[in-house]
């Protein structure tokens, strides 16, 4: 079962969401602060989170900040709920590291569709990267429980970062700002759809990105780039 922690000062809406989503099939923590969340979070690390903005003691941006600074922060997906519609609050919250922005009043069903829409990119993104890494080592993905794929890909990419910390960073990317920006997305497991979202570009533009991304690098496809991007060692300067 996943676990989800709702944070909201607004108790009303934490106790709807909590009622929404435990049927849906969700484990829900809910707390009324980002530093409550912080103690949540270290206590029992959940899968996905869904944090409003503006909170006393601790506001979400800074608690998604320094969520995203914790190594075991890094991975989890983490989506805004808030009142705060304008664009520099949307843009705010993509830069500082939140997979997604909905603005209140908002629609349970779409919320939902976000929620599982992360939680099933960070298994792909996993599991890729477990396949990755199991090839460096010289293990077969055959030889991996499906238990292992979704819930220790997390210390293995910390073991290889351990192992190649002392290698030279890679080479620049031959790519235009603009290009590495997508770059960066691709590899996260986003669509053109959700790059498109989260950088306020086309999809048009996304996809003329891309393309001219796998010519410069001499790729065919989007599963072939993430490969480049973890044997390259891009994913460690991002």
């Amino acid at each position: 079962m996943k676990k989800i922690l709702i944070v909201d000062d607004d108790h009303i809406l934490r106790s709807v969401l909590k009622h929404t989503l435990e049927r849906q099939g969700y484990q829900v923590t809910t707390v009324a602060s980002g530093t409550q969340a912080l103690k949540s979070f270290t206590d029992n690390p959940p899968d996905l989170i869904v944090s409003d903005v503006s909170m006393p003691e601790m506001d979400g941006f800074e608690f998604c900040r320094i969520l995203r600074s914790q190594p075991s922060g890094q991975l989890i997906p983490f989506i805004f709920l808030s009142a705060r519609s304008d664009v520099e609050d949307r843009i705010q919250g993509h830069s500082i590291g939140a997979d997604d922005y909905l603005t209140k009043p908002f629609e349970v069903k779409e919320l939902i569709a976000k929620i599982e829409s992360a939680i099933e990119r960070t298994r792909r993104i996993h599991a890729e990267i477990v396949h990755l890494m199991s090839q460096f080592a010289g293990h077969p993905p055959s030889n991996i429980p499906g238990k292992v794929y979704r819930e220790n890909s997390e210390s293995i990419i910390s073991d290889q970062r351990n192992q190649t910390s002392s290698q030279l960073s890679p080479e620049p990317l031959p790519l235009t700002p603009a290009e590495e920006r997508v770059f960066w997305e691709v590899i996260q497991g986003f669509t053109n759809k959700q790059i498109s979202d989260r950088l306020f570009i086309s999809p048009r533009t996304v996809q003329t990105h891309l393309s001219s991304i796998l010519n410069k690098l001499n790729l065919e496809n989007r599963t072939q780039l993430v490969r480049f991007a973890f044997e390259k060692g891009y994913e460690q300067v991002k």
